[in-house]
């Protein structure tokens, strides 16, 4: 009899939480005694999984934002190593963050023959086209977001699907949440709600929140009737709280409750929103998911922001440009990352309604080039990790 099948599983930040959660979603379906260890945060540990350390302690981006924690983040690497070779799992399983990811993944491999996948290939088309090389030393199989990425990753000598982003089978709040939720938040129903995203990083919201506070501050003086709502991840909501103080700004925090439950509050307030203002990074696809006509910020520590500039291979970062070849989302990177430049996209996308018909077109493609209206991405995942592993 065939043992049951078990996953050492690691992501790093709340866009891998979701992969991961709707990987093992997907696994439990195909293979139901499945088992899991590994390190993620609050959907994979709603999916099962007991988490060897808290997730946040991974969150953390950019060269010179890493150096201070550095010591602490290799011997973190090390402990999940060992972690992973103990439990003796049918293969380990990688979910983006690569810089901490595939150092595990190497060292793994050093002491084991644990086959590794890793799910979200490197964006060797954007910049350092070597990665693939490097990482096909650690990495066995690649689950991979977007469809033109698979043959990349085979040239590099590692096998690859393309599974879609889970982004586009998640539910979709109706007419009724988003007005139980502007009940519930004291929103007119013919108040227009602005979504603002920070990031989910330390380093990200404290580099972006205030740029961010000074577009909310104008918006509260110029267009008062604008109501702006904050996600927040529980460990920011403190941060967020006194960094948008005064602002009139709502953060929503998910604080002692449910997942699910703060999952569908976010997803009410995308829902309700007539435009959104986010810092670079999945989330993007998240508001594309929902139709968000939005406005992308990002800027970073200068060394960190210079070395990326001088690698770079495409002129923008929005995967709803990236995968459909255009500039229908505004961006605004390093140098015209202010309230000067970002205001003005914001204030049309919330008071011209034609503003944002470009991206509505950007956005449906998007999902149908990630998957929308096949199998769920995170079903395809599981079954690409299970033909593998045989």
């Amino acid at each position: 009899m065939t043992p049951a099948p078990k996953f050492f599983i690691i992501a790093g930040e709340p866009s891998g939480d979701r992969l991961g959660a709707a990987l093992m979603a997907g696994l439990q379906q195909l293979s139901p005694s499945v088992e899991f260890a590994g390190i993620g945060g609050p959907l994979m540990q709603a999916q099962g999984l007991q988490s060897l350390f808290p997730m946040e302690e991974l969150s953390i981006m950019g060269i010179v934002e890493v150096l201070p924690k550095l010591r602490h983040l290799l011997r973190r690497v090390q402990q999940s190593a060992d972690a992973a070779v103990a439990f003796g799992p049918t293969a380990l399983i990688t979910i983006d963050s690569p810089d901490f990811c595939l150092r595990v993944s190497k060292k793994v491999k050093a002491v084991s023959d644990i086959p590794v996948v890793h799910y979200v290939a490197p964006s060797v088309w954007a910049w350092r086209p070597e990665r693939a090389v490097k990482m096909a030393r650690s990495v066995d199989h690649v689950l991979t977001l977007l469809p033109f990425e698979p043959p990349l990753m085979q040239e590099a000598g590692m096998s690859a699907d393309f599974v879609g982003h889970p982004v586009v089978a998640e539910p979709r709040a109706d007419a009724q949440a988003v007005a139980d939720f502007r009940a519930a938040h004291g929103i007119g129903p013919n108040q227009p709600v602005l979504t603002v995203l920070p990031g989910s990083r330390s380093g990200e919201v404290a580099r972006m929140g205030p740029v961010f506070r000074d577009v909310v501050l104008r918006l509260g003086v110029e267009a008062p009737e604008v109501r702006v709502i904050i996600p927040s991840v529980a460990n920011r909501v403190e941060e967020l709280q006194q960094m948008f103080a005064g602002s009139g700004a709502i953060i929503l925090d998910p604080r002692g409750r449910p997942p699910e439950e703060t999952e569908a509050e976010k997803r009410a307030c995308y829902a309700g929103s007539a435009a959104a203002l986010a810092t670079s990074g999945t989330v993007s696809l998240e508001l594309a998911a929902n139709d968000v006509p939005m406005v992308i910020a990002y800027d970073m520590n200068p060394i960190t922001g210079y070395l990326t500039r001088r690698m770079a291979l495409v002129s923008t970062v929005t995967l709803v440009n990236i995968v459909t070849d255009t500039r229908a989302v505004p961006e605004f990177l390093f140098r015209d990352c202010n309230a000067d430049t970002i205001y003005p996209a914001i204030h049309r996308l919330l008071s011209d309604p034609q503003a944002g018909a470009e991206q509505h077109d950007a956005m449906r493609a998007t999902m149908q080039a990630l998957g929308q209206g096949g199998e769920p991405p995170g079903l395809r995942a599981a079954r690409s990790v299970l033909e593998f592993v045989k």
